[in-house]
Order: structure tokens, then C-alpha cells, then sequence
């Protein structure tokens, strides 16, 4: 088969489409011939080596495809089963400490940028019935994402009101997972042609937060100055004071990622305690989470956006779209 590898030092320079082997599956593994997969902040991280890995890693951690072959005492799954990778392979429910969590795929352990895969059977869950491949290669990393922080976190009801940042993947499950809920949604960003593709999505508000530098009180201004109730705070250090201003007090802000930066880091601490706020962290979640996500994704007709998708071999050029800004939703790769 063949897959793209690393090779340092870890650059887009330096991703190489190679030959290797998925070897047939041994007991209580299946073997997936990969159709999709997707590409995430932490992804661009990885192969311009941010995140140090191994020379020849095979990097992404999305990846979805059709089972080929199940090894002994496989029961879960089938040949010809639609299935999509998890992020935390060793968390299959409950409780997981930060030091369990150590063999995600796409870094440290080998992703899914390649044909053909051969992994424990707990390594995957299955696909939502009526997704592309590409669409439910979406789902691992930005799906659970959203879903821990809006249903399993933030356990959002309905007539909440809900804040989220931008439109990438995360952003764009956590509306649709919140308006499923019941939630109104306010969507910030700083295109008006992405703030009507928010509306279309069924955002209730939308905020261009370049024209609007305070948008944390044009948010307390649409909620009849109480403020959201919910946070999906992806941009970090350069976007939480104004989530802060724009959180209800005893409001729940699920801290996921820092998109717009790392090289400031002042929490407004003493509006942070005035209100009482919870801020509760999100790495991805667990195999339960994937399995119930999956559930209500085909229980509410829910279709992960996808911007666009390119071949194995322009994978470099896929990342170049990522790291402009230029696209609205997921990016996918076609294998």
C-alpha cells in the first residue's frame, strides 16, 4: 500500500508518499482499507514539527473507511463495515488520566494517511449511516471534540444560549450539536460571507467580531444583558476575555484550542471569579463519546461540513488551505 510518512526535520517540504504494510488482522483486530481522512490544528502542528515525532511517522488522526478483514473474537464489526477512527484509543469511557492518553494517531502513534490500516477493533467505532467517508472522517477529532464540550461538559439544554468562535470544525459541529439540543446559537467571525453560511446553518445571531472589537458585550446585548450560558472557546489566550465578558455568570466555557495564538496568556481573573465561572478543558473524548455522537448524528439528520478535499499525493497543498484561514468546515484528504 501506500502511505504519506514524515521525515525530519518535519516540514510540509518534507512529507513523502512511500510503500508500506498493514499486516492481515491478529485476534481482537480488524484491517481498514482508509477512504478519508481529515486534517486538524494539531495535525499542521505535527508535520511542521511542533510536536516532535518519530522520522517516517505516518501522520493524521482522522480517518474513515470499510473493514476488509476482522481477526478472532472481533464481534463488534463486519468485512464491509463503514467505521471511523477514535482519537484516544485508550479511553474507552469514564474517568482517563492525562498520562494514559498517550498513543493518539497522527502523533505519537502512526495516523491515517495511508490505504490500509490494521488496529485493535476498539481503535474504531462505526460510521453514521448515509455520511461519505469523507464526512465521517470529520468526526474524530472536531466531532467529539464539540460534542464532549456542548453534551457530555457542557450538557446543554433546551433555550440555552450558546457562544461559539469562528468556523472551523469544532465551531460548526458545536452549532449543529446545540441547535439539536434545543440552544440558541450565536456564531461569530470576521467574513460576512461566512456570518450568512453561520445563518444558513441555523446560527440564531451572528457577530463580525473584526467590525465589533468588543463582541464579548455585543453578545451580554443579544442575550438581554445576561450573557450566554455556554463558551466553545477555540481561539485561547486572544479571544477568552472577551468569551469571559460575553459568559452569563456560573456559565460553563470549554477551553479547546488556541487558534488564534499562544503568545499571550492573561485570564481576566477577577470577572472569572466575580461570576462564578466554570472553565473546564477539552482534549477530544472518549470511544462512549464517539459512540453516542454518532448516535445523534443520525438521530437529527446532522451533515459535517466539508469544505473541500485532495488526494494523498497534494496533502502538502491541504495544509497550505489550513493554515490560510481560507475555508469554511473540515478539510479532507481522499484515499
Amino acid at each position: 500500500m501506500k502511505a504519506m510518512r514524515i521525515r525530519q526535520p518535519a516540514s510540509l517540504d518534507n512529507l513523502r508518499i512511500e510503500a508500506a504494510e498493514a499486516p492481515p488482522p491478529g485476534p481482537g483486530e480488524i484491517k481498514v482499507r482508509i477512504r478519508a481522512a481529515s486534517l486538524n490544528f494539531r495535525d499542521n502542528l505535527v508535520v511542521n514539527g511542533f510536536f516532535p515525532v518519530t522520522d517516517g511517522l505516518i501522520p493524521l488522526s482522522d480517518g474513515a473507511g470499510e473493514v476488509m478483514a476482522v481477526g478472532a473474537g472481533v464481534t463488534e464489526f463486519r468485512e464491509g463495515d463503514a467505521v471511523v477512527s477514535t482519537f484516544h484509543p485508550k479511553w474507552l469511557d469514564g474517568h482517563m488520566e492525562k498520562s494514559e492518553l498517550n498513543n493518539a494517531p497522527g502523533g505519537p502513534a502512526d495516523g491515517f494517511a495511508c490505504e490500509e490500516a490494521t488496529r485493535p477493533a476498539t481503535h474504531f467505532t462505526r460510521a453514521p449511516k448515509g455520511l461519505s467517508f469523507a464526512e465521517s472522517a470529520t468526526l474524530t477529532c472536531a466531532g467529539v471534540t464539540a460534542w464532549r464540550a456542548v453534551v457530555t461538559d457542557g450538557q446543554v439544554k433546551p433555550g440555552a444560549n450558546v457562544l461559539v468562535l469562528g468556523t472551523g470544525g469544532v465551531s460548526l459541529f458545536a452549532l449543529q450539536f446545540a441547535k439539536a439540543a434545543g440552544a440558541t446559537v450565536i456564531a461569530t467571525s470576521s467574513s460576512a460571507d461566512k456570518l450568512a453560511r453561520l445563518k444558513a446553518l441555523g446560527a440564531d445571531h451572528v457577530i463580525n467580531y473584526r467590525e465589533t472589537e468588543k463582541w464579548g458585550e455585543a453578545v451580554v446585548a443579544l442575550t438581554g444583558g445576561i450573557g450566554v450560558d455556554h463558551v466553545i472557546e477555540v481561539g485561547g489566550p486572544h479571544t477568552l476575555p472577551q468569551s469571559i465578558v460575553a459568559a452569563r455568570t456560573g456559565a460553563h466555557l470549554a477551553i479547546i484550542g488556541a487558534v488564534g495564538g499562544f503568545d499571550i496568556d492573561n485570564i481576566p481573573f477577577a470577572i472569572t471569579q466575580a461570576k462564578r465561572l466554570k472553565l473546564q478543558g477539552v482534549t477530544v473524548g472518549s470511544r462512549r463519546d464517539q459512540i453516542e455522537m454518532v448516535r445523534a448524528i443520525e438521530a437529527n439528520g446532522i451533515r459535517p461540513v466539508v469544505d473541500r478535499s485532495f488526494p494523498l499525493d497534494q496533502m502538502a497543498d491541504a495544509f497550505r488551505l489550513l493554515q490560510s484561514g481560507d475555508f469554511f468546515g473540515k478539510i479532507c484528504i481522499d484515499i
